[in-house]
């Protein structure tokens, strides 16, 4: 059986072998267009925005240093005419995986 991993399940998959102590704060989500408004018309019922939706998937996420990133997301954008997004941040923390209150949407 296979099963689709939402933004919170990569981080919370990455802990479990994370050696340091330090946490994922994402404040972007990137979401295929409509899919907020089809998601609070269903009563939330896929929590998408708070992370568990599996609409989420297939993506991938990499750690860099944000100077690393920012010439990353060039060079995907350069390369292969597709957007890519820093949606979060490494920080000091329990090894936990958290969205901050009103992310920035990413409609995609």
């Amino acid at each position: 059986m296979s099963r689709a991993l939402a933004f919170l399940d990569m981080p919370i998959t990455w802990q479990k072998n994370q050696k340091e102590r330090v946490s994922f704060v994402l404040h972007t989500l990137p979401i295929i267009k409509d899919l907020v408004k089809i998601s609070k018309a269903v009563g939330n019922m896929f929590q998408l925005l708070q992370g568990y939706s599996a609409e989420t998937s297939g993506g991938l996420l990499i750690t860099m240093s944000r100077e690393g990133a920012q010439k990353y997301l060039a060079e995907i954008e350069e390369r292969e005419g597709c957007p890519a997004w820093i949606i979060g941040d490494v920080v000091e923390g329990d090894r936990g995986a958290t969205i901050k209150e009103d992310p920035a949407i990413v409609h995609v």
